[in-house]
């Protein structure tokens, strides 16, 4: 195979250049240790020294080139393996045996969508990989170092201010309020997710054949099924605007539904492919996924249906109780964040009169505390949570925060930063009960520019060095005017507001400021 000969002739000549390499270095070594010896016969110590310092020296020069040569022949091994993989992996067969012996070939040609898409491969987690070199392992425990600092500065003000501990977490009693309203919201929602989906896709495959109606009994299930999301799509939409749901309650309810309407597409796109390939001569051989494969769908870290994805041999209850531990630890971090960075100065800021000199000094404060809650959101969601159900579920390709795509043409590269930016930006805005579209403006604007520039385009490390210093200052912009309007909003209400009191910023009108 044409990726066997890449990876030997890649081979022979690492070998070669291995081989040359110890050649060079024999005949340094021959070169530099040939000892001088004094007049009485004696080898001269400090010139020992000497060509031993210059050996050290040399080494550690010769070192960075050699871990990289060593790297990167280890990527291209990598690389070539799991390209090889991609081409001779087939998705066992994991359906209920309702077709013969016979007809496994047409079976094999109706799974032959799914390997044109992601291949799910086992594979560890970035940051479990990260996190068993030192180094990075320090960087981790540096942030639980700052954890205890705010823990101790909280402590220790409060017992000046107050004459004792004051050990009281309002602001996370208040944020995840409402308890009562959002656990039976997410019933529904994973009721109906459970049982409506799944139930119209078995009922149109089993008699799309048999039928002589073929395009209006696909028009009937799609109709059912559009009705199905928009009902999903609604629904916690309006208890989250009723019950005015505080904000990490209205977090976990639109992220779940988000969620559930991002499965349920990715089950039917997936699935309807196959009845359709189904040969209508062959009606006894229609192929469904069962009831388990769409539930373990339903709660596996992955927006992609697979029939079958890799799975661990044993479940690791240490490790999940870690995670989520760390999950725990997260939402404290994030909590002393507000305590002692974010709310003594919006508190204030929006009762002082506006001025261009004290938004701009707001941003830039503000980066701080933006950058470290980027980073808690991003371990404790994307590496601790996903991690903790990965490892419940023994979903083995844990590689969820790395992207694997294609390059987009710039048609589709705009649909994707417009389709993202709203979902964010509706999200924000119904967790929060404002609209303040900096996040949508943030996304269009100066991420898809940015993105468009240096895509796969341009390695230097000063590009590098621009995207983070984007990044940051984006953090500290979506954390200053999103903390201001929520100021403005407790202390400038309106009674008996319009829907269109939910699109004014309250920030640039409330008398406060004035």
């Amino acid at each position: 195979m044409v990726g066997e000969d890449n990876i030997s002739v890649r081979n022979r000549r690492s070998v070669n250049s291995t081989a040359e390499g110890k050649d060079n270095v024999s005949r340094r070594l021959e070169g530099n240790w040939s000892f001088s010896k004094s007049s009485n016969g004696w080898v001269d110590v400090d010139h020992v020294v000497s060509r031993k310092r210059q050996l050290l020296a040399e080494a550690e020069h010769l070192k960075p080139a050699f871990m990289k040569g060593i790297d990167s022949h280890f990527k291209e091994f990598i690389d070539g393996l799991v390209s090889k993989s991609t081409l001779l992996e087939r998705v066992p067969s994991a359906l209920p045996a309702t077709c013969s012996e016979k007809d496994s070939s047409e079976t094999k040609g109706l799974r032959a969508h799914l390997e044109h898409g992601k291949v799910f491969v086992s594979r560890k987690s970035l940051l479990d990989e990260l996190f068993e070199v030192d180094h990075i392992r320090t960087i981790y425990h540096m942030f639980i170092a700052i954890l205890i600092l705010f823990i101790l500065s909280t402590l220790v003000i409060d017992f000046i201010d107050e004459g004792r501990l004051v050990l009281e977490f309002d602001l996370l009693v208040y944020s995840f309020g409402k308890f009562s309203v959002v656990a039976p919201t997410w019933l529904c929602m994973i009721s109906s997710t459970l049982a409506v989906p799944y139930g119209l896709f078995c009922w149109w495959a089993q008699g799309y054949h048999n039928s002589s109606h073929k395009t209006l009994r696909s028009l009937f299930f799609q109709t059912f099924l559009v009705l199905f999301q928009l009902g999903l799509g609604l629904g916690p939409t309006c208890v989250a605007v009723a019950y005015s749901l505080p904000p990490a309650s209205g977090f976990i309810v639109i992220l779940e539904q988000v969620r559930m309407v991002m499965k349920v597409h990715s089950f039917i796109r997936e699935n309807v492919p196959r009845i359709l390939s189904t040969s209508p001569q062959k009606t006894n051989c229609v192929q469904l996924p069962r009831f388990s494969q769409y539930v373990y769908f339903l709660f596996a870290p992955t927006l992609i249906y697979r029939d079958e994805y890799p799975r661990t041999p044993t479940r690791r209850w240490s490790y999940v109780a870690t995670r989520f531990a760390q999950v725990l630890g997260s939402l404290f971090y994030t909590y002393y964040i507000f305590m002692r960075l974010c709310i003594p100065v919006y508190r204030n800021y929006i009762r002082e009169p506006f001025n261009l000199r004290g938004l701009v000094l707001c941003i830039f404060n503000s980066i701080l505390p933006g950058v470290l809650i980027m980073f808690v959101t991003f371990f404790s969601f994307l590496h601790c949570w996903l991690n903790a159900f990965a490892e419940m579920l023994r979903f083995d390709d844990r590689m969820f925060y790395k992207f694997f795509g294609k390059k987009f043409k710039s048609a589709a590269m705009l649909f994707v930063f417009a389709v993202s930016a709203a979902v964010h930006e509706y999200v924000l805005g119904v967790a929060f009960g404002f609209f303040y579209p900096v996040m949508f403006c943030l996304f269009m604007c100066c991420g898809m520019i940015f993105n468009f520039l240096i895509n796969d385009q341009r390695k230097s490390s000063i590009w590098n060095v621009v995207m983070w210093t984007s990044l940051f200052l984006g953090q500290g912009i979506l954390l200053c005017l999103y903390s201001q309007e929520w100021y403005a909003r407790q202390y400038c209400p309106v009674k008996n507001p319009t829907f269109m009191d939910y699109l004014k910023p309250r920030s640039w009108t409330c008398p406060h400021r004035s």
